[in-house]
């Protein structure tokens, strides 16, 4: 029962994170969410779904692409509905921990959470540290930083029941 509540609980730290970081930069423009042009980077993320639900299913090397494509269509659709492509001036930084979110998610699928840990955990935490110093440094605070730190404390509630699992 710990587990099931810990993931819930990462997950829902994740999602509400998201949610108000997504606030910072669309207070005035959720309209445009229903204007189609900006939903092209959807693809994306729908490319990168197939892929983990065929991770999923049986091919869990498939969990690095579908993770990259779907994170990289996800910072893409942020960018077309706000047109704050300057933000890829450090959003990039994140790149790399999609990977490690795509490496632990395959080698847990696989049974080796442990090796997981070491090899994506290292990645998502530089990806992390990286997208913080950057952001900071391009940005300033300006509401950014607190939604981040509710997303990192997910990861981590995540990855500290998937280390308790195995």
């Amino acid at each position: 029962m710990h587990k099931q509540s810990s993931v819930i609980g990462g997950m829902v730290l994740i999602l509400v994170g998201l949610f108000f970081l997504a606030f910072q930069f669309l207070p005035a423009e959720l309209t445009r969410f229903l204007d189609m042009r900006a939903q092209w980077p959807l693809i994306l993320v729908a490319v990168g779904g197939i892929f983990l639900a065929a991770a999923f299913l049986s091919q869990p090397p498939l969990a690095i692409p579908g993770m990259v494509l779907g994170g990289i269509g996800l910072l893409l659709y942020y960018q077309n509905l706000t047109g704050n492509w300057a933000s890829w001036a450090y959003a990039w930084t994140l790149i790399p921990g999609f990977v490690g979110l795509g490496i632990l998610l395959e080698q847990s699928l696989q049974g080796n959470a442990k090796r997981g840990f070491r090899k994506g955990g290292k990645l998502l935490i530089m990806s992390l540290g990286l997208f913080i110093a950057f952001s900071l440094l391009f940005t300033g605070l300006r509401g950014l930083l607190w939604p981040v730190v509710m997303i990192g404390l997910g990861f981590i509630l995540l990855i500290r029941n998937m280390g308790r699992r195995r």
